[in-house]
């Protein structure tokens, strides 16, 4: 005996609804293996920013220098983020890649299954403050104010074990002197391993010369090894630099915080009052380093109300790739070239562009 035809149309009615209500329970309750990123806030490093303190919320300056006079500084520098959203559904997935701001990315490239997510945040948050460090010692020595050289730490079983300790301050190198980190393994690493190479330190305020036997670089058994790890350090106690970004993290906003130092520390405006937005990170050298996340940066940037961009030069063609329509790419290298680019761009000279 066949069905009648009502009798299939409700059995076919039940079954779409009892698959659609699957879809539904898997779309917004499942969660699919993906972080959506995106463009995320700006901050302007010259300007002020909101935080809570005590329980209440009270403004603060991104970037406050006391210790040195400054100068008045207008317009913007403003620092980019990326946003990641996290935790997502199946619908929250595919709304956000429709949307076109955002892409999806596999969520372990994002939290690494070997960490939690506490854990890559604090790591962020590391970053963050090893690039706030370099983006003061970049712009001391851009505008040439003193900072030192430091022992940071001494490898317990290193050559320097025993000799140097943690805090010293090291002005020259076998007779050479030198300034950064970089400097002092290059001078080190000219010297083969079993040199007795002396070092002119400072120790507790008192000037001396030590001597290390060099051991075989891990990498360059040719190459000599002094076994510590060096920074360079503000030489003035009375300037103290101090950064508030709420809970942005990584390196990639060092070359825009180095900026604002710049800018408040000596005469006339890098900005021209102009809205001006970049990324990069930053050593103490003052080179500045590629970043990801590119086009969701330079898109929160446009968004923002920025015409021009400092893009690191190795991201260039990606950022290329996406330009927001009004926004100028302005290639950079190092923060002496960000420097003359903005002077350029004030002065209506072309900048070197991506």
């Amino acid at each position: 005996m066949s069905s009648s035809p009502r009798f299939r149309r409700i059995a076919t009615a039940a079954v779409s609804a009892l698959v659609l209500l699957a879809l539904l329970v898997v779309g917004t309750q499942v969660q699919v293996p993906y972080a959506a990123l995106g463009p995320g806030p700006t901050l302007n490093t010259l300007g002020m920013t909101k935080v809570e303190q005590d329980g209440k919320v009270v403004e603060r300056k991104v970037v406050q220098i006391d210790g040195a006079p400054l100068d008045k500084t207008t317009g913007n520098l403003n620092l980019t983020t990326v946003s990641v959203s996290d935790g997502l559904t199946l619908f929250d997935a595919l709304g956000m890649w429709l949307s076109g701001k955002y892409a999806l990315t596999p969520r372990d490239e994002v939290y690494p299954p070997d960490r939690t997510t506490e854990q890559v945040q604090q790591e962020n948050a590391q970053q963050m403050a090893g690039s706030e460090e370099s983006a003061t010692i970049a712009a001391l020595r851009f505008l040439d104010r003193p900072t030192v050289l430091r022992i940071a730490g001494v490898g317990a079983e290193g050559p320097s074990a025993g000799v140097l300790q943690a805090g010293d301050v090291v002005t020259r190198v076998g007779g050479v002197e030198v300034e950064t980190s970089k400097e002092l393994r290059d001078v080190v690493s000219k010297n083969p391993p079993g040199t007795v190479l002396p070092l002119e330190i400072v120790r507790q305020g008192t000037p001396q010369t030590v001597t290390v036997t060099l051991a075989p670089h891990p990498d360059d058994a040719k190459a000599g090894f002094l076994g510590v790890a060096a920074e360079v350090a503000n030489a003035d106690p009375s300037l103290k630099v101090t950064y508030t970004v709420g809970d942005i993290g990584g390196p990639s906003a060092g070359m825009m915080l180095a900026l604002s130092v710049i800018d408040q520390l000596s005469p006339g405006e890098l900005t021209h009052g102009k809205f001006i937005a970049g990324t990069g990170t930053i050593t103490a050298d003052g080179d500045v380093g590629p970043i990801g996340g590119i086009t969701h940066k330079t898109r929160a940037a446009h968004d923002a109300g920025a015409t021009v961009f400092l893009v690191p030069a190795r991201n260039c063609a990606e950022a290329v790739s996406d330009r927001p329509d009004g926004l100028e790419l302005v290639k950079v290298e190092t923060l002496d070239s960000a420097v003359d680019a903005l002077d350029a761009i004030g002065e209506g000279r072309p900048a070197p562009t991506c």
